[in-house]
Formats: structure tokens, sequence, C-alpha cells
């Protein structure tokens, strides 16, 4: 979403060159490609782990962070690398999506027109309100002292950045696809 918004907005005459299918199915693949291999890592983690504790888990899903609570092992070390991995895929995808939004706002700037300027706005913030959200509420449950962890806690930070994004997402994209239906009718 983000390199389409940077080129619809900062290279908009090379748009069908820059996002034609090909680069498309390169973005998506390498997308898939991520989220596959960081879930493959991560369930490798998990499952090696053993259990030695209850197997029920207090939640309505099952979460890295409630299954290493079963553990017998003291588990710190794969804890560690697999936060430095998260970490990194984290960092990356930050990366990725903070460098073109400042070349978008940079562009913004420069527009002349008022009207120019909110349609690049309401182009690219609801994007960023779904992307903060998720990442927000991730960080706040994930990174939050195990001090503060208990299963009702766990179970209300959870649902946030699990269900209102996906569900957000296809709120406002569905909205907007309505918009844009309305404009290209009249």
């Amino acid at each position: 979403m983000t390199y389409d918004h940077y080129v619809a907005i900062c290279k908009s005459l090379h748009y069908e060159t820059l996002l034609g299918s090909r680069a498309c199915v390169h973005m998506a693949a390498a997308a898939w490609d991520t989220g596959f291999l960081s879930a493959l890592l991560h369930t490798a983690t998990t499952v090696s782990l053993p259990l030695c504790k209850c197997d029920v888990v207090d939640q309505f899903f099952c979460e890295i962070p409630q299954i290493l609570k079963l553990s017998c092992s003291q588990s710190y070390l794969r804890e560690i690398c697999l936060l430095m991995v998260s970490v990194c895929l984290a960092f990356c995808c930050f990366v990725f999506i903070v460098v073109p939004y400042v070349q978008i706002f940079r562009a913004m700037l420069r527009i002349p027109s008022e009207q120019g300027q909110h349609k690049a706005i309401s182009m690219c913030f609801p994007h960023l309100a779904v992307v903060s959200l998720f990442t927000n509420t991730a960080m706040f449950a994930y990174l939050k002292p195990p001090s503060m962890s208990s299963p009702s806690l766990d179970l209300v930070v959870s649902v946030p950045y699990s269900v209102v994004p996906p569900a957000a997402n296809s709120f406002i994209y569905g909205m907007r696809n309505q918009q844009l239906m309305l404009v290209c009718e009249n």
C-alpha cells in the first residue's frame, strides 16, 4: 500500500510503468515469503519446546507468549532470538513504510491546490491509521513486562491487533471503493 501511494502521488506519470502486474507479483511474493518464513521460524521454535504444565491456553487462539508460559524449560534464549528476528522484520517494514511516506508528505507540501493536498491526505490516512493501530497494540501485547501479564489483560490486548486491523481494513477500503465508484459514475 505504501509503495502504491508513493508511486500514485510522487511518480504519478510513471504509475503504469512502476506498478505493473510484474511489480505487484514481486511485492506480493516478497510479503508472502517473509510472512511464511517468519511463521515457520516461530512455529518451529515453539513446537520444539517441552510442555509440562497444563495444556490449556487462556485465550481464544494460541499465541507464542501463551505457549511459552506452558514450557518446562527456561526459554529466555528462544524468546530473545524470536524477539530479535521479529524486531528486525518489524524494523524493515517500518523503514519500507516511513521512507516513502516522508517522500509523500514532502510532495504533498509542494501541491499548490488545497483540494489536491486533501485528496493525497485522504488517500494515505486510512493506511497509516490501520498500520499504527496494529503496530501499537502488537508492541504493547508482546513487549509488556511479564509482571503486567494476566490472562484477562492478555486477551483484551490481543483482540485489537488480531481482529480490529483486518476489520478496519475491509471497512475503510470498502468505503473507499464506493467513493471511487461514485466518482467514476459521474
